[in-house]
């Protein structure tokens, strides 16, 4: 959460508007409704929704350079009509007398934005197309609806009779299976390096991150029974959103629908395997999904929309260092990294290590976390900071990393620190830790580090509760619990109390 208590996301990195701008007119359902709103500049007749008439389906395919006469080839021409309709592109005129709500579609004022407009423009626009394209995929085919039995009424269909309990569908619920999705695959991406590079995340585990409850380590048949619907739910959601250009996906391996079918009768059997996830040799060809860079950037407008708080790397370049700093810690270590290298290309090494020494002062539960930014981001200013570090050797909550910058530099006359610096210091990296967890403390790097703290130092929880800090007693109750050998953890404990007792 963030401090104003909205959701939050993680930071993405996302490539310059201009690139995504080009990225957008390259998508194919974008640049296909734009290549028709440029054949209509005659005029073009439509029904009475604006949609193409069947007639010339057609030849809109064959414009696009597909063949003509394929189901699959119209289908597309209309989907790429429709966008076109739907952003403006086209502009539909009703014919006057006509009396039967047809009319004339004709290029609308939006086309020019393609041209003349700005980046920004080009992908506000895109985005428009975007909202009808997901619509559009939440909403199941017509063979879905009706069932096996094919006994639903098509007339019934019609808008102003649809009964969706008949249907058994809810367009809420589906909606929000592609926004779980997408959001999922954008968190991927967040902290995934591998994801973020442009590995294809596995449709069964992109399934199973929705359905299975965290910390089942072995899903139920009705759980693995779920994540296959939703797996398969979600290969025909994304066929349809790849064209515009929101997600690479490869599909699932139409074989395996028949494979389903046999295994079922297999399991009736009684041979006792029943549903499971599938192995890493046969994962891919259950399919593979990753969110485009427009897609990452299409999914954090819409997350910012609903209120989310969705940093983008880059946000903090101009903000305060105490802002910088607060917010570091919930970045991954390469978004970090970039974060404050873009923050220190806007500022002198010395003015800028002099506004991070300023920003990590604090007594505040936040505190701990922003002196172990401050660390992070003094580690990549050059030594004409020097004067800066020096300045604040004396400080009891500065002087202990200033003198491990300077000593990490080689650098001449730096001070050994207190025993009272020490352990203070190691009081506070250790809340920064914890801080970094959100209250976590099962890692195994931590594991490590407090064991190691504890050898290095005899009788360190001797000296640790007495330490002048405000998590002492909470850093002291945290390696209670990590550390391994069981006396220590007594003595840890031990130590908790008499920190708190003496606060």
């Amino acid at each position: 959460m963030t401090g104003d208590d909205r959701p939050a996301a993680p930071p993405v990195r996302l490539p310059a508007e201009a690139e995504l701008a080009r990225e957008a007119l390259a998508a194919p359902l974008l640049s296909h409704a734009t290549r028709l709103a440029r054949w209509a500049q005659e005029g073009v007749r439509v029904g009475a929704g604006g949609e193409l008439p069947d007639g010339r389906l057609a030849e809109a395919a064959a414009l696009l350079g597909l063949d003509g006469e394929d189901e699959e080839a119209q289908e597309h021409a209309a989907r790429a009509w429709d966008l076109a309709v739907d952003t403006g592109l086209l502009e539909v005129r009703e014919d006057d007398g006509a009396g039967d709500g047809a009319g004339t579609a004709v290029p609308g004022e939006e086309l020019a934005l393609l041209t003349r407009g700005s980046p920004a423009d080009v992908l506000d626009l895109w985005l428009d197309g975007l909202e009808a394209v997901l619509a559009e995929a939440a909403v199941p085919g017509l063979e879905d609806l009706l069932g096996e039995d094919g006994r639903l009424d098509p007339a019934s269909l019609d808008p102003g009779a649809l009964d969706l309990d008949a249907l058994d569908w809810d367009p809420e619920e589906e909606a929000d299976l592609l926004d779980g999705a997408l959001a999922n695959l954008y968190l991927l991406t967040a902290t995934d390096p591998a994801v973020e590079a442009g590995a294809m995340v596995p449709l069964p585990v992109l399934a199973a991150s929705m359905v299975v409850p965290e910390g089942m380590e072995h899903p139920t048949d009705d759980v693995l029974e779920e994540v296959s619907e939703v797996m398969v739910r979600l290969d025909e959601q994304f066929r349809l959103l790849e064209p515009a250009g929101i997600v690479v996906h490869h599909p699932m391996d139409d074989a395996l629908a028949e494979e389903a079918d046999g295994a079922g009768a297999e399991d009736g059997d009684g041979d006792g395997d029943g549903p499971r996830l599938p192995d890493e040799e046969e994962v891919a060809r259950y399919g593979m999904v990753r969110l485009t860079p427009l897609g990452l950037y299409g999914v954090r407008r819409r997350m910012l929309e609903a209120g989310v708080h969705a940093p983008a790397v880059g946000d903090l370049a101009g903000e305060d260092a105490r802002t910088l700093l607060d917010a570091l810690p919930g970045h991954g270590e390469e978004a970090a990294r970039t974060e404050i290298e873009l923050w220190l290309a806007r500022r002198a090494p010395l003015e800028a290590a002099r506004e991070l020494l300023a920003a990590a002062r604090g007594d505040d539960r936040r505190a701990p976390g922003r002196r172990l930014a401050c660390q992070q981001a003094l580690s990549l200013v050059g030594a004409e900071a020097e004067p800066a570090l020096r300045e604040v050797l004396d400080d009891g909550h500065l002087g202990g990393l200033a003198r491990v910058w300077l000593s990490e530099r080689g650098l001449a006359d730096v001070p050994a620190p207190s025993e009272e610096m020490v352990f203070w210091l190691t009081v506070d990296t250790l809340a920064a830790q914890l801080s970094v967890r959100q209250g976590g403390d099962g890692s195994q790097e931590l594991r490590e580090l407090v064991r190691g703290l504890v050898d290095q130092h005899s009788g360190f929880f001797d000296k640790a509760w007495r330490v002048d800090h405000p998590a002492t007693g909470e850093v002291l109750e945290a390696m209670s619990r990590v550390h391994p050998d069981r006396r220590a953890a007594k003595d840890a404990r031990k130590a908790a109390y008499r920190a708190r007792s003496r606060g």
